[in-house]
């Protein structure tokens, strides 16, 4: 038989260790919705990220493509450059080459940033969709063939099976690409 003293010291720690299975169950029912909570939060700015990005890369899109619209010479020089490279006089090359190591530059993020999923399927397939109808023109090919060594092995192997599929130019098929001439530029 247990006498009083001891009975009492067993009521107090079964009582102390019954406190400590209820904080223990509280903590569990507090911290599963701060651990929801949590991953909701991450969630949301991952999602804010991906979206910051998306839009980066769009402004630098638009920039770059702004450089066609403000400059007829460059118009030009694209348009008869890709029809073919190896016709272009040295500053036309020269400017040629200078805008499409922008864009090539400009897709080769682009691609990264699908693979590291920041970019959907969808939104690569667009981007893909329009390399190809800039790779489609000889004037693009004979220009990649002088710059893919400045490019990632990764994104060269994406620009060759491009290559490989040998989509017909389409882009400017309506265009009359061989009127094209230099803009006369006053002294």
């Amino acid at each position: 038989m247990l006498d009083s003293g001891s009975e009492c010291k067993m009521l107090i720690r079964m009582n102390w260790e019954m406190l400590a299975a209820i904080g223990q169950l509280a903590a569990v029912f507090v911290g599963i919705p701060s651990l929801i909570y949590l991953a909701v939060q991450i969630r949301e700015q991952t999602k804010e990220r991906r979206q910051s990005a998306v839009n980066v890369l769009t402004a630098q899109w638009g920039d770059l493509t702004c450089a066609l619209h403000d400059s007829a010479e460059l118009s030009a020089i694209f348009l008869r450059g890709v029809q073919s490279f190896a016709d272009l006089d040295a500053v036309s090359k020269l400017r040629f080459s200078s805008f499409f190591n922008r864009f090539f530059n400009h897709f080769e993020a682009m691609y990264f940033s699908y693979l590291d999923g920041i970019l959907t399927a969808s939104a690569w397939g667009k981007i893909d969709r329009t390399l190809s109808d800039f790779i489609a023109y000889p004037g693009i090919r004979q220009w990649w063939e002088t710059r893919k060594h400045w490019h990632t092995e990764e994104f060269g192997h994406v620009v060759e099976a491009i290559i490989a599929r040998g989509d017909e130019p389409k882009a400017y098929s309506t265009y009359n690409l061989r009127e094209i001439v230099a803009p006369e530029t006053s002294s």
